[in-house]
């Protein structure tokens, strides 16, 4: 699909900034484009440290929440942690459990099956804890829209506090004792882009003040870390300083599941970042919960013994390459639908019977990035509905439209950019058809953006440029990775490496005969492409590196190529086109 190139136009004293924080001015720009301003917020992005969070007790709730759960550990009342099967809400199980078990807590611990209950807290799950002897239930990484589940825990004398961070669905009566979320109106905390694990990080950063302590468990900083990235929340503010912290930690973690997974990925002694989290770390943790329980993450960071972890980690790094191989036969299936019946519609909704339901949002997500349009993902639920799964785009905020047509719908919930829902299998046509009338969304909305930080030639780069990008990380949503731009690019050759030919690298030739090396992953993509704008003959030759007529514009990033001993610089092409 075509995208719109675009270069930030916001302004700044650039140079001023680069002298003041000793930084190139390019550098100085990014932090610009970045919306960060201010010196006080220049010297956060750059140098945050844990002392610049801010307190928990701005929690609405928060200090209601903590007495309850403080006198429950006094009295030695049985707790119990209700987390959802997530990586977000294992991270948040596991910070609740380890802190208030480290606090003498009589606790316990459950998360909902994904296929037998769905999301979050429920009244199976409440009558459950009442069977077994449960005096107090705190919830995590859900509860907000659980009316039902907390009217249910009130009559059998089992008070409720419930610790979230998802919007707050409309005409929800809510009868828990302590309701902490930071999406509520009422909320006064100053940012509210924390996820699950976030707000149970904070919860017991209160718990252990009210109770005289102070906490000490830096390992929950790792599992922060994990859960922001990979429930893809902003990195920016707290969260920023979180991942930031939690990465520097992960690398030395004295977590035996965290330690054991790290080596069964092959990163053990590796420099870490937000993707190992999000791409390789996450996803094992994730795959237990879909294919499996999600307990068996929870388990992998309770293990007590390194052979152990090693053991749990293998088991979950086995599920996940299992959910690859389902994952690629759902988008392919799905790809295939799209392409027979819905390649015009705005908002995309596709049936799938026989893809597992844990994978809807993973597909939808595949196809919201093939397609760049917002994509629900539905599979056939137990009790006979259809369970749907959603991924969207910036210019369609998925819970506001899902609250629109609500009446047609079971049950829903989520963020602007991922939700959840359930509807009768009769009506999904007529949430199609009104979702597709009403989404608000422009061409512009529905096109595309490559956003560039600034056009830089390649005589620009030099290794202390690249050493200080990395200062601006870690890289994610509200935080992207840099890309800069140069237009009118020369091919100088060109040759197909991996064990298929699947990757080219290419030595680039700017206007003024600078060259660089590059390396293109889809190599098919690229020689396709370069075969239809400039013909077979054109795209030979620079496979032969032979003068050819080639011409592109480039979107990359820079990096550091180190091979033999050898440093040098070559790029990551983002973006290609044909100049």
């Amino acid at each position: 699909m075509e995208a719109n190139w675009t270069i930030y136009g916001k302004r700044a004293d650039f140079n001023a900034i680069a002298e003041k924080y000793n930084i190139d001015p390019v550098i100085a720009r990014i932090i610009r484009n970045r919306d960060v301003v201010d010196d006080e917020d220049i010297r956060k992005y750059l140098c945050g440290t844990l002392a610049d969070t801010y307190s928990p007790e701005l929690m609405k709730d928060m200090k209601k929440g903590c007495e309850v759960i403080a006198k429950g550990i006094r009295e030695g009342k049985h707790i119990r942690v209700i987390g959802d099967y997530d990586v977000d809400g294992v991270m948040s199980t596991y910070i609740l459990y380890r802190g208030m078990k480290d606090l003498g807590a009589d606790i316990s611990y459950d998360i909902p099956d994904r296929m037998l209950d769905g999301y979050g807290i429920n009244e199976r799950l409440i009558r459950e804890a009442a069977a077994d002897g449960v005096d107090i239930i705190i919830t995590c990484d859900n509860g907000i829209s659980a009316d039902s589940a907390q009217r249910l825990a009130a009559e059998l004398g089992m008070p409720v506090v419930v610790t979230d961070h998802h919007e707050v669905p409309p005409d929800k009566e809510l009868v828990a004792c302590a309701v902490i979320d930071i999406k509520q109106a009422e909320c006064k905390y100053p940012f509210k882009e924390l996820c699950g694990a976030g707000v149970a990080y904070k919860f017991m950063s209160s718990l252990y003040s009210c109770l005289g302590g102070e906490l000490s468990g830096t390992e929950f900083l790792e599992m922060v870390a994990i859960a922001t990235v990979c429930d893809v929340m902003s990195l920016v503010d707290e969260n920023r300083i979180y991942v930031k912290e939690g990465l520097a930690r992960l690398e030395h973690t004295k977590n035996y599941g965290l330690r054991a997974m790290l080596e069964v990925n092959g990163l053990k002694g590796k420099k870490l970042a937000s993707y190992h989290l999000g791409f390789v770390i996450g996803p094992c943790i994730n795959a237990a919960g879909r294919l499996s329980s999600a307990k068996l993450g929870m388990e992998l960071l309770m293990s007590d013994n390194y052979e152990d972890a090693l053991k749990r980690a293998e088991a979950l790094k086995e599920l996940n390459d299992t959910r690859k191989s389902m994952t690629e036969q759902g988008v392919a299936a799905a790809t295939e639908l799209v392409e027979q019946n819905y390649r015009e519609d705005a908002v995309i909704l596709i049936y799938m019977p026989e893809l597992h339901e844990s994978l809807a949002g993973i597909v939808a997500g595949k196809i919201r990035e093939k397609y760049y349009r917002p994509t629900f993902v539905f599979t056939k639920a137990s009790d006979g509905n259809l369970k749907g799964s959603g991924r969207s785009i910036e210019g369609f905020n998925m819970f506001r439209a899902l609250c629109e047509v609500k009446e047609l719908l079971l049950k829903y919930g989520g963020h602007e950019l991922a939700a959840g829902l359930s509807v009768e299998e009769g009506r999904l046509d007529a949430l199609r058809d009104r979702l597709n009338r009403e989404h608000g969304m422009s061409e512009q909305d529905l096109t595309p953006v490559v956003r560039m930080d600034a056009a830089m030639p390649f005589s620009y780069i030099s290794e202390e440029l690249v050493e200080q990008l990395h200062m601006l990380e870690p890289f994610g949503k509200g935080n992207e990775k840099p890309i800069f731009g140069q237009a009118d690019v020369s091919v100088a050759k060109a040759y197909k490496f991996g064990s298929e030919g699947q990757y080219v690298r290419l030595t680039l030739m700017d206007k003024d005969g600078y060259r660089v090396e590059a390396v293109i992953f889809d190599g098919k993509a690229f020689t396709d492409a370069i075969k239809m704008w400039f013909t077979d003959e054109e795209c030979d030759k620079m496979f032969r590196g032979l003068p050819n007529s080639i011409k592109l514009d480039i979107a990359y990033y820079p990096e550091i190529n180190e091979y033999g001993g050898r440093r040098s610089i070559q790029i990551k092409p983002v973006q290609y086109r044909k100049s």
